[in-house]
């Protein structure tokens, strides 16, 4: 059976927000969003692979980008919540999914921890030994280590980095260690200047760290693709990698499992689209 690309895109406006009644219009119906969808971008992605805060926020299909962002309601709104819900811990915020900034349900980010986040509180140490995190990313983990949290401004003087030519080191140091879930931004803070602070993740969100270092490999992956699936209702094997951030062979195992359980379909196709997808049956 081909299935017909506009009736899943009508189910995806309902479960994006993509529709007036649905929009997200505050703090409430934000987190409501992010809890339902498991994770999200926070601003626009045109291959919309994932539903977007962003998008919800404006309540309809395709949002053109306003040209002044810092006066459109529907940005300020957006960028006010990118801000607000983690400093509450109502979820958490990185460049997790397809290294863009994302918003990740805590009842769901235990999955990810046990992906992509460190197996114990030393493993810092052994990736730098490794070669896996340069020396400056070492020196803002030993100073986090020794105090906890701290703003840019700190963390560029504890390393040595404060002037501006040091900057994209500094910023790439920052990069990996919040991709590979050792740091995580808690606030932003606009006086008397505009900066960041920062802590250590398994400080900040002891409870989903503590889960997700328990749980097992193969089962993370098949929930995250559980819910991935459940919320775009089509997607390809490389999508799904892609935005989980695992292997070809671990995604073919999960949708193995869930075509197994009869909730998708798989090498099915769409009219009007190339290939064949991934196709929740529910």
């Amino acid at each position: 059976m081909a299935y017909a690309v506009e009736d899943l895109e009508k189910q995806r406006d309902r479960r994006f927000r993509r529709l007036p009644r649905l929009r997200v219009h505050n703090e409430r119906t934000a987190r409501q969003f992010v809890d339902d969808v498991g994770f999200c971008l926070v601003f626009t992605d045109r291959t919309q692979q994932l539903p977007c805060l962003w998008v919800a926020v404006c309540g309809r299909r395709n949002p053109v980008f306003p040209q002044h962002s810092h006066y459109d309601p529907e940005w300020v709104l957006t960028w006010n919540l990118k801000d607000l819900l983690p400093a509450k811990r109502r979820v958490y915020y990185g460049k997790l999914l397809l290294g863009k900034p994302s918003m990740v349900s805590l009842a769901h980010f235990a999955d990810f921890y046990a992906l992509h986040g460190p197996a114990h509180d030393e493993q810092y140490r052994y990736d730098y030994e490794d070669g896996l995190l340069s020396r400056v990313a070492k020196q803002i983990m030993d100073a986090l280590v020794e105090r906890h949290p701290q703003t840019t401004k700190e963390l560029k003087r504890r390393t040595h980095l404060d002037a501006s030519k040091s900057r994209p080191i500094f910023d790439q140091a920052i990069a990996d260690l919040q991709r590979r879930l050792y740091i995580t931004m808690i606030e932003a803070r606009y006086e008397p200047t505009f900066t960041y602070v920062w802590d250590l993740l398994e400080v900040w969100l002891p409870e989903p760290v503590a889960r997700g270092r328990k749980i097992l490999r193969h089962e993370a992956v098949y929930r995250l693709a559980r819910q991935y699936l459940s919320v775009v209702y089509y997607a390809s094997l490389p999508q799904l990698e892609r935005v989980v951030g695992i292997t070809r062979l671990e995604v073919e195992a999960a949708a193995t499992r869930l075509q197994e359980e009869g909730v998708i379909e798989v090498g099915a196709p769409i009219n009007g689209l190339p290939s064949t997808w991934l196709v929740w049956r529910g």
